[in-house]
């Protein structure tokens, strides 16, 4: 004989589930100046052998790539490290921040505010250090032609430093090209120091001892006519070459 089949409970519908928070452009930027994805700060590696050391930067030797300082002609103090690789430039400065948030943010505001002033023709995308500028500049070609010059500006968060990056020539564009000069900018290494100094100072760069001076030729005064010292309190001007210091690799 078989028994009377039990009745069932009626199904239960599955809890509805919270949506997902969907990060803000703040929290994403936040959490990438987390994570180390270079620069990268003095107290992240065991030390500084192998390294070019240029004081507030230190620079990883690779094959091809040429290292200049960029030489402020009035106080003769080093003021930015150019790098060349394979048709591409990257001009790198470091600045003091503060402790408890970074500046690229509000640099990246004022930046494109200067390159519009300055007919720079600026746009914010995303690149592969996050947000970054894109402008182009007009310039005539060598048979007369009328054209565009392209200048990459990054900006990196760090530990009470900040640093700007400029690409120029082939590192201007965000492809295949450009992927060499970001792998030299990320494995740049901070020096920041524990002198107290107030945001957007620029942190001091030094000659090397055994460093070759070539000043390239016509170019003595390019340097005075680049970007400022302070991140973009005047019209920003793509980079050019300045005086050669030393080249590695």
């Amino acid at each position: 004989m078989f028994g009377r089949k039990k009745k069932q409970p009626p199904a239960q519908d599955a809890a509805p589930q919270p949506p997902e928070a969907v990060p803000s452009a703040e929290d994403a930027a936040a959490a990438r100046r987390r994570e180390p994805q270079g620069p990268l700060d003095v107290s992240q590696i065991d030390g500084r052998d192998g390294y070019l050391d240029l004081g507030a930067v230190l620079v990883r030797p690779r094959s091809g790539l040429g290292v200049r300082l960029e030489v402020d002609e009035r106080t003769q103090r080093p003021r930015a490290v150019a790098l060349d690789l394979g048709g591409g430039s990257v001009q790198v400065q470091a600045f003091a921040a503060p402790r408890s948030e970074g500046l690229w943010d509000e640099v990246r505001r004022e930046l494109v505010q200067s390159l519009r002033t300055g007919n720079g023709e600026p746009t914010v995308e995303e690149g592969p250090f996050g947000l970054q500028v894109v402008a182009r500049f007009p310039a005539t070609a060598s048979d007369g032609t009328q054209g565009f010059r392209l200048a990459r500006f990054v900006g990196v968060d760090g530990p009470r430093w900040f640093v700007r990056a400029v690409f120029t020539g082939t590192a201007a564009v965000t492809a295949e090209s450009a992927a060499a000069l970001d792998e030299v900018v990320r494995e740049l290494v901070v020096v920041r120091g524990d002198r107290p100094m107030p945001p957007r100072e620029l942190l001091t760069l030094v000659v090397p001892e055994d460093a070759v001076r070539r000043p390239a030729p016509g170019t003595e005064r390019d340097a005075e006519q680049e970007t400022a010292q302070e991140p973009d309190r005047e019209p920003v001007r793509p980079p050019r070459r300045g005086p050669e210091i030393t080249e590695i690799g």
